[in-house]
């Protein structure tokens, strides 16, 4: 079979998904039609059923019941085949006429996905967009709640100019939960190499800088944008408010601003914020508070992931939260901020700048390429070392599992199919748990 004819194939298998609630309409509809055929034929008298035995009968006395019966059956199941196909060209095309796959991606969404657990997903650059590429494919039920910090690049310049919050993560996180290989997609990732105060903008950027501009903020902002892309899930900015870091370092050293803070090559004892009496956005505290599973990292300690617990009433209500509360740990080290960390390092910096309960597990990476890349010697960059002494003194579990996939340059990056993979499997492993020690409970009572 050629690809073209595999191509068809697959697309008429996926009417054949459970769940889609498309077959069942379609068969009662077929009932219909024989209905409607019987009853015309009694209504002329033409006897239908008693001919149709005798056609029947006739086949099977004039050929053996294997050929007569196969000959039906394919005839029938072909008349099916085809009537569900033209059935599903035609839907298709009146719905876009130059795409044809959404009406199946669509209904798949909404029947299964929409059944997904509510996660939420807290960060910032490219850890949680990197998560969220593999998330989104598990639920439709997703928030990512993204930092407003940065002050560098693009963003930074906006920011300076525009008096905007940041868009350079939200982007990416739009960017990651909407279809990787739509062309709308790449435009909003672009970045400009020339133009004289274009180069290093990306299209997203200014895309989101002109919308909040339009609409006023950078929630409506965000929300027609993710309309244009179609995006699974919503992204949130944890605060609208002016967010800038302020590191101090064990040295004295006090840095501002975020991107300074790497730079500045130095232990940190404790980040701030300013203001210090930030204000969360309420759609995300709601989300914080609805959630089946609150995912934090992987990403940048300092300026990504602590960020967002500076806010003091989305760390509370992470803290009061019904959900469970996973940490995702970076694999490597990151010079000028997690120099020479541990895991525990990673998960008592967390907790310090809480104050409260915020993690009840953490996933740790299990494999390394064995032709590591020279560059993270270079930079010193160290795999994360996992200490599960010091990290269980916390109440928290360790799940080990393998988050990275091969690649010849020996490069770690956490994989999103993997990270996806990995927790979905672990938390249903919790859902079946619950459900048997609630089962045991219940027949205890009885």
């Amino acid at each position: 079979m050629n690809l073209l004819g595999h191509k068809k194939l697959l697309k008429l298998k996926a009417w054949l998904l459970p769940g889609m609630k498309v077959k069942r309409w379609f068969s009662l509809a077929l009932f219909g039609a024989l209905l409607v055929i019987l009853g015309l034929g009694i209504l002329f008298n033409l006897h239908p059923i008693d001919q149709s035995i005798q056609l029947i009968r006739a086949l099977a006395e004039h050929s053996p019941s294997v050929v007569s019966g196969s000959i039906i059956f394919i005839f029938g199941f072909t008349i099916i085949i085809v009537g569900l196909k033209k059935v599903n060209s035609s839907l298709m095309e009146a719905i876009d006429p130059g795409e044809r796959a959404h009406l199946l991606e669509t209904l798949y969404r909404r029947r299964k996905l929409d059944k997904g657990p509510k996660i939420v997903a807290i960060g910032g650059g490219t850890g949680l967009s990197t998560i969220l590429k593999g998330l989104k494919h598990i639920t439709n039920n997703l928030t990512a709640i993204v930092t407003v910090g940065d002050d560098g690049g693009s963003s930074g310049r906006l920011r300076e100019e525009m008096g905007v919050l940041p868009p350079g993560d939200i982007r990416n996180c739009i960017a990651a939960l909407a279809d990787e290989e739509d062309l709308v997609t790449e435009l909003f990732q672009y970045r400009f190499k020339s133009g004289n105060g274009l180069e290093g903008h990306s299209f997203g950027n200014l895309f989101l800088s002109a919308l909040c501009a339009i609409t006023g903020d950078m929630v409506r902002a965000v929300k027609e944008s993710s309309k244009v892309l179609a995006i699974r899930g919503k992204v949130l900015p944890a605060t609208l408010d002016d967010m800038r870091l302020i590191a101090e370092m064990e040295d004295g050293r006090v840095i501002m601003g975020e991107s300074n803070i790497p730079e500045a090559k130095g232990k940190i004892k404790k980040l701030k914020a300013h203001p210090a009496n930030l204000v969360p956005l309420d759609d995300a505290v709601q989300a914080i508070n609805d959630a089946d599973l609150i995912i934090m990292g992987p990403g940048s300690l300092y300026t990504s992931i602590i960020p967002n617990l500076l806010i003091k009433e989305i760390t509370s209500a992470i803290s009061s939260a019904k959900a469970k509360k996973v940490y995702i740990c970076n694999i490597m080290s990151q010079p000028g901020e997690t120099d020479n960390y541990t895991v525990a390092d990673h998960v008592e910096a967390i907790l310090e700048h809480s104050d409260s309960n915020v993690i009840d597990t953490v996933f740790v990476n299990d494999n390394l390429p064995k032709n590591l890349a020279l560059k993270y010697k270079a930079a010193d960059s160290l795999p994360v070392k996992l200490d599960h002494e010091r990290v269980r003194k916390h109440g928290i579990d360790v799940v080990f599992k393998r988050l990275i996939e091969e690649n010849k340059e020996g490069l770690v990056r956490h994989s999103p199919k993997m990270l996806a993979k990995a927790v979905s499997h672990w938390y249903k492993s919790l859902q079946k748990e619950n459900t048997i020690e609630k089962s045991k409970g219940e027949k205890q009572l009885l």
